[in-house]
This record gives structure tokens, C-alpha cells and sequence, in this order.
């Protein structure tokens, strides 16, 4: 196989701030599709966007789970926005251990958005779905990339072999454990 280019469809999650009401809609619609069985339940701390709020000011910023980083950042920054003072902690959609944000509250593994990718497949992610003020929107788009040759490996043990990598067996073999006394086998 010979590398060349291709294209991929990139799949974001547009937000308006502007439009955001502060309803947590989106937050309460993401735990109740990622609960386990799904719908069954609806628990803000496993909600993979949650809702960064000033009430008195009328503020209210959506941020989505992000990627998983071993350790906290160095950078400090502070945004000001309509003259109120936020960290850069605040608007950060990384799992990190400095605070407890985007972490499963049952295993302690970090969170992150995946577009409420299922069988079948949703038309939208379901925060865009129950957004009444289209503070959310849903968009793809077509980039082009190279392709590289890879060796061919089955879906499962790619992930596994990832999750072996950043959390070690053990952690992993554990969360297996527990997820599946959850499950009841």
C-alpha cells in the first residue's frame, strides 16, 4: 500500500454563547444516553459537555469533553469577558487531575465526547438534538489527509491496547471488572 491522499469527514459541534440560556439540557440529554442501560438514568457528573455558568451576569458557555492529559497544565491564563476574571481552567475540556470534571464517578476513567456514536447511528448528537436556542449545532465537513499504510488489527484490541498504554493493565482490567459486575455478569 503505497501512501497518497484521502479525505475524512470531521464531525464538530458548533456553540453559539451567545444563544446558550444556561438550561443544561445538553448535559442532562448526554449522561441519559451514555447511562448504562441507556436512558436509564441521568447523572450531570457523567455528561461529556457541561455548562461553564456566571448567573448573575447572564453567562453561560458550553464546553465538551476533550482528550485525557496525565497531568496539569502550566499555563495560568485569565480571560476576562465583560469584565469578570475566568481561568483558562474554566473553558479546558480536558480530563486532568486537577479537577474532577469529565471523570466517570464510578471507575475515576476520563470521559470524553464521542458524538453519541451508536448503532444506529443518530442523526446528531444528542445535546444538538434537545438545544432549543441552536446554541449547538451539528456540522461535517471534508478534509483532505494522507494516508498512511497500517497494519490491519481488529477494533477491540486497538483500543484495549490504547487504554493498556495511558492507564496501565491493571486499571483497566479492573474497570473491565467493575463494569461488568454493573452489567450483572
Amino acid at each position: 500500500m503505497t501512501a497518497g491522499r484521502a479525505t475524512k469527514i470531521v464531525k464538530e459541534i458548533k456553540v453559539d454563547i451567545d444563544k446558550c440560556t444556561g438550561c443544561r439540557a445538553c448535559e442532562m440529554a448526554c449522561s441519559a444516553f451514555h447511562a448504562k442501560p441507556r436512558y436509564s438514568s441521568i447523572n450531570p457528573a457523567r455528561s461529556r459537555i457541561r455548562i461553564v455558568s456566571d448567573e448573575l451576569n447572564d453567562e453561560y458557555v458550553p464546553i465538551r469533553a476533550g482528550d485525557y492529559t496525565p497531568s496539569e497544565c502550566n499555563g495560568r491564563h485569565i480571560y476576562t469577558i465583560n469584565g469578570k476574571d475566568y481561568s483558562e481552567c474554566s473553558f479546558c475540556g480536558a480530563s486532568c487531575p486537577s479537577r474532577d470534571y469529565f471523570v466517570e464517578p464510578d471507575s475515576g476513567l476520563p470521559l470524553k465526547c464521542d458524538m453519541c456514536e451508536s448503532v444506529p447511528a443518530l442523526e446528531e448528537p444528542m445535546c444538538v438534538q434537545v438545544c432549543g436556542t441552536d446554541a449547538l449545532t451539528y456540522v461535517e465537513r471534508e478534509v483532505e489527509r494522507e494516508e498512511k499504510p497500517q497494519q490491519k488489527r481488529g477494533e477491540i484490541e486497538g483500543g484495549l491496547e490504547s487504554l493498556v498504554n495511558q492507564y496501565g493493565m491493571e486499571a483497566v482490567i479492573e474497570s473491565l471488572k467493575q463494569m461488568s459486575k454493573s452489567q450483572g455478569h
